[in-house]
């Protein structure tokens, strides 16, 4: 006899549709079959005690930082009549709002709003600032949320070659002004973005331009402030996108805008609309984390010395990362079934990274991602540069396309 335990322990779903199980036959289960050999490309082991981690964004180490748990843990005491509602709602008096202006004043802005995520803050900016009228051109590495700001736009997007304000330039005089968008460092390959001659483009074409500074907001510039500020960019650059999951290591995104745009924003941008503000601990953890950042130069100096450390190994090892230089760094095997036997090496010997796979990546461009941290010490740094140094032969990195393309475009300019 069925029971209600019985019910709830062996739980039945209604059939989907034939067109669903078609469609996760064609996109999902064919590769899990074949290119993945029935197992997950993005699951690996379970990294122990000694593990060395490199797939996190926490750049400057600063999870459970004694002044952001003690804020974090004050406002949880403390704030028991808050009200969870759209951040829409939030009066000037909030402490989101007193946060909006220290992020903007620390990147060089006047004002600026909090989102859920990074990839909110891209996609309602976007949709706020282009439409169906709007070209759009992105770096054809842009972040995937910048992409789908200019779906959701409705605008004309044009993807432009990586890095290369000449083809920028080329591809504005064909279709006309409109928004370019680019990251400060891009998060795939750890390559940093030309900035100063982007914009230059952009001024001689009278474009406005987006940054998303994700992978440089709390590592690079004075005070962490970014490489717009660290450029003396800010006060030509159009509008400043962060995630703040990466250095900042919180759950939340942020957007620069004039003031007097900040309430047509507010009345456009769906991800903003249509999602819960902040928790008060939360925003008290990220205040405290500014300020933290703010003063972390003997952090972001380590950062950068360990970041030329390993680059430097891997590359006299013969791995080809030379399309990054940031604490991002790419292991581009290319295929996704390669990927999965470098990964599986890698964890065998407690070196943990994240598998990078369309689609965040092209299909012939899937990589394991390492991202450094201050926290790593010298025997860590050591133990990665031992594992590269005895997996160089069984991997061939200096076979992967992605180093034949790199010799390839010598050859050409050589």
């Amino acid at each position: 006899m069925e029971t209600l335990a019985t019910r709830v322990s062996h739980p039945v779903n209604p059939a989907i549709s034939a067109h669903l199980a078609a469609r996760i036959q064609r996109e999902f289960t064919t590769r899990w079959d074949t290119l993945w050999s029935g197992r997950s490309l993005l699951h690996g082991r379970e990294a122990g005690p000694d593990a060395v981690r490199l797939n996190g964004n926490d750049y400057l180490s600063l999870t459970g930082h004694p002044d952001i748990v003690r804020a974090q843990t004050e406002a949880i005491k403390t704030d028991a009549e808050f009200v969870i509602q759209s951040s829409v709602f939030l009066l000037d008096e909030h402490p989101a709002r007193q946060l909006e202006f220290k992020l903007a004043a620390l990147v060089g802005k006047e004002d600026g709003l909090i989102c859920q995520s990074g990839y909110s803050a891209n996609l309602g900016l976007l949709q706020s600032i282009a439409d169906g009228q709007t070209v759009i051109y992105l770096d054809s590495l842009a972040h995937t949320s910048l992409w789908e700001g200019a779906r959701r736009a409705g605008a004309s997007a044009h993807p432009f070659r990586h890095n290369d304000p000449q083809h920028l330039d080329r591809m504005i005089e064909r279709h006309g002004p409109g928004i370019v968008v680019v990251d400060s460092v891009y998060s795939t390959t750890g390559a940093i973005c030309p900035l100063e001659d982007m914009v230059a483009v952009c001024e001689k074409w009278d474009c406005m331009i987006v940054v998303d500074e994700s992978h440089t907001l709390g590592t690079h510039g004075p005070q962490g402030a970014g490489l717009c500020v660290a450029l003396g960019l800010s006060e030509r650059v159009h509008f400043i996108t962060a995630s703040l999951a990466k250095a900042f290591a919180g759950r939340a995104g942020f957007l620069t805008v004039p003031t007097a745009m900040r309430n047509y924003v507010l009345s456009t941008s769906y991800p903003n609309m249509f999602s819960s503000c902040l928790l008060p601990h939360e925003v008290a953890a990220l205040d405290a984390t500014l300020e933290v950042i703010r003063r972390s130069d003997a952090e972001r100096q380590r950062l950068h010395a360990i970041t030329r450390r390993l680059r430097g190994t891997l590359a006299d090892l013969g791995y080809p990362i030379h399309q990054g230089t940031e604490q991002i760094i790419a292991l581009e095997s290319g295929t996704e079934p390669a990927t999965m036997v470098l990964r599986d090496l890698l964890e065998e010997r407690n070196v943990f990274g994240a598998v990078f796979c369309a689609p965040a990546t092209s299909r012939n461009r899937t990589m394991v991602r390492l991202t450094l941290s201050a926290a790593l010490t010298d025997a860590e740094l050591d133990h990665v540069g031992a594992v590269a140094r005895e997996l160089a032969p069984l991997v061939r990195p200096w076979d992967w396309p992605i180093a034949r393309r790199g010799r390839a475009a010598e050859a050409q300019t050589s």
